[in-house]
């Protein structure tokens, strides 16, 4: 070759750096670049007499200055921070909502069974029973309110759902594109790298990575990346890119889930714990953990209270002498079939008022294998022990047949709760109808001797004969003459329609002081649906009656009974209260919410950091490329020197030979 080959080669090699070199400087704020460098080599030394002569240089290769380790460490951090973020976003809205002191349900139920209080105070007053009424409203319209709003940002979680998926679909649709260029590009050099296209890769790869959590897998053959989400889902393979879809869950049509579309466009709905990662999984989480919890939990309240609520208004009496009738309105709990079952109707399943404190806020799967019924909790996936028939009670809820002929492998979803407070109503409309009192009255005889005394009786049950004329003539069936004997160690009961000739039911009853009167059934297997306790020491031939409060307008015990409700623990296994039910909820999305914000923040931290590692490995620092041009600059000038020095001894030579 010679010296100007030498020289040449130093002046192609300086230039390529210094091309290199401004494309570090013109892409320095460009997303996802990495910063390159030329590496040089020696050209194959000449052997001659005098030994091995260099010949100058080249460019091997342009390199891509790329840390693997600290790019998979960015996207896990990532990831996790796009999915955090995603969830706070959410479940602030629910907190802010519940734990706000205005808008949230605690003032609504302080204001309700304020109302009650002022009727036991005034049972009698027309205006205190109209602000019970009206603060009853507003406790309905609180119910609604808030359901209402974790129904919409229910909808919004379904519309992002929808946004996310398509984003997906077009970045998996960009990565395959890019995949097959990178192959193309590398079909002309096998030795050197399309630095640009694996940068412009890397960028799709991160910000797919950022809805939902992808791991890759590079290809040996041909370096094409393979991009897969959940338990090894595929979504980009080489130049083959996979469909997400956001479609209606098979269960419940109005939950939108993601679903992968397989051969001939048939989608395939995915299990919500395949999405993690990324704002996709944050969101999903979010609807899974945090908001059916919300909106079950605050139905459970609705539900509950209303059942409690009914339960003792219709135990009470009137101002026109009637018994109560239910306070508020609810719904049934919610059954739907799946889209793919092949028997036919729907199960009925039911609040059961005996064990209602037992409800859960969780969902359930009923299924049938064809032999036997499955039930599992969604909320813990606990499987209930399989029955092979309907009926079943479990957990607050009563499952019976009804018009379900299931096939084989058939399920429903049962929500309980999930509609309670959407659809609580109040169904008294009419102050007078309030049933503040109680429509048994006693009496001791006048005559009595003794110091026997007779409590006012609690009412337990008015579905029963003795109370199944009430409405019409206001009286027990039958008034109820208690009569002790001689000695007064028993007593005989007497059915005292007619008090002149009262007619005996039983007698010789042993007398126990303070104890139920009537703990169990008495004649012909008559439950009196009342419970009264005679105390003391009464007289041989002392009497006290039981009968229907007639013109008892100005009782109040049922009214303190349902005001009692607001302290008693009729919740979660009989431990909570409806405002200590209430504030565990809030409690619970509170800590959540800390709990996504700290983890947030801590990964968002940690992909800075990383982040700042992969900018000082693979980042242009401006300074060292100015640095570089200036030493590409200078080779550049070296090399053209040579070239002159060369042309110069060349002129000389060629100058002796003349």
């Amino acid at each position: 070759m010679g010296i100007f080959s030498v020289g040449i080669t130093g002046l192609n090699a300086a230039q390529v750096g210094l091309t290199t070199t401004g494309h570090n400087i013109s892409n320095a704020s460009t997303p996802g670049y990495n910063r390159q460098l030329i590496v040089q080599g020696t050209n194959v030394s000449l052997f001659t007499g005098a030994g091995f002569v260099g010949q100058g240089t080249h460019v091997q290769t342009v390199k891509r200055v790329y840390d693997e380790f600290l790019g998979r460490q960015m996207l896990g951090a990532e990831t996790v921070a796009a999915e955090m973020d995603g969830y706070l976003k959410e479940i602030r809205q629910i907190d802010n909502l519940f734990a706000d002191p205005n808008s949230g349900l605690s003032p609504a139920l302080a204001d309700f069974f304020r109302g009650v209080q002022e009727v036991a105070a005034n049972p009698a007053s027309i205006p205190a029973r109209q602000s019970m009424l009206s603060m009853g409203q507003a406790l309905v319209a609180r119910f609604q309110a808030l359901d209402q709003r974790l129904r919409e940002i229910r909808d919004g979680v379904n519309s992002q759902v929808i946004s996310q998926v398509t984003q997906i679909n077009a970045y998996a649709n960009e990565l395959a594109k890019i995949n097959q260029q990178i192959v193309i590009a590398r079909s002309g050099s096998l030795r050197h790298e399309p630095n640009d296209l694996l940068d412009q890769r890397e960028r799709i790869i991160r910000e797919l990575n950022k809805m939902i959590r992808v791991t890759t897998v590079t290809q040996g053959d041909d370096g094409q990346v393979n991009a897969f989400f959940g338990n090894g889902l595929p979504l980009v393979v080489g130049s083959q890119a996979y469909q997400l879809a956001a479609t209606a869950s098979q269960d419940d049509i109005e939950r939108i889930v993601v679903g992968l579309v397989g051969v001939g466009g048939t989608v395939i709905n995915l299990p919500e714990s395949q999405i993690t990662g990324g704002t996709l999984g944050g969101l999903v989480g979010f609807r899974e953990e945090t908001l059916d919890m919300a909106q079950n939990s605050l139905g459970r309240i609705a539900l509950t209270l209303a059942q409690n609520f009914n339960d003792q208004h219709r135990l009470g009496m009137d101002l026109a002498g009637d018994l109560g009738t239910d306070f508020f309105g609810v719904s049934d709990p919610v059954v739907k079939p799946a889209a793919t079952n092949g028997g036919s109707g729907a199960p009925d399943v039911s609040i059961d008022a005996a064990t209602i404190s037992s409800l859960t806020a969780s969902d359930y799967r009923l299924g049938f294998d064809g032999v036997q019924y499955t039930l599992t909790r969604l909320a813990d996936n606990y499987a209930f022990p399989p029955f092979g028939s309907l009926p079943q009670t479990v957990d607050g809820i009563t499952i019976s047949a009804g018009t379900w002929a299931p096939a084989a492998f058939d399920s429903v979803l049962i929500q309980p709760t999930r509609t309670g407070a959407r659809n609580i109503s109040l169904e008294i409309a009419d102050p007078r109808l309030i049933a503040a009192a109680a429509p048994v009255r006693t009496a001791a005889a006048l005559a009595n001797a003794g110091t026997g005394s007779i409590d006012a009786g609690i009412v337990i049950d008015t579905t029963t004969p003795a109370f199944a004329a009430f409405n019409t003539t206001g009286e027990l069936t039958p008034p109820v003459r208690i009569v002790f004997g001689s000695p007064p160690t028993t007593y005989s009961v007497y059915d005292n329609t007619n008090p002149l000739a009262p007619i005996l039911l039983q007698s010789g009853i042993p007398y126990t002081p303070g104890a139920d009167v009537f703990p169990t059934p008495l004649p012909l297997n008559l439950d009196y649906g009342y419970r009264v306790k005679i105390s003391g020491a009464p007289a041989a031939g002392d009497s006290f009656t039981i009968n229907g409060n007639e013109n008892g307008v100005s009782d109040n015990r049922n009214a303190q009974w349902l005001g009692a409700l607001q302290t008693a623990a009729r919740m979660i296994g009989d431990t909570a209260t409806y405002q200590s039910a209430y504030s565990q909820i809030v409690s619970a999305i509170g800590s959540k919410t800390r709990e996504i914000e700290t983890i947030g923040k801590a990964q968002q931290s940690l992909a800075e950091q990383t982040e700042n590692r992969m900018q000082s490995v693979s980042g242009v620092n401006l300074d060292e490329e100015a640095a570089n041009l200036l030493r590409y600059q200078q080779a550049y000038q070296a090399a053209a020197k040579i070239l002159a020095t060369a042309a110069k001894i060349f002129d000389e030579i060629i100058a002796l030979g003349r």
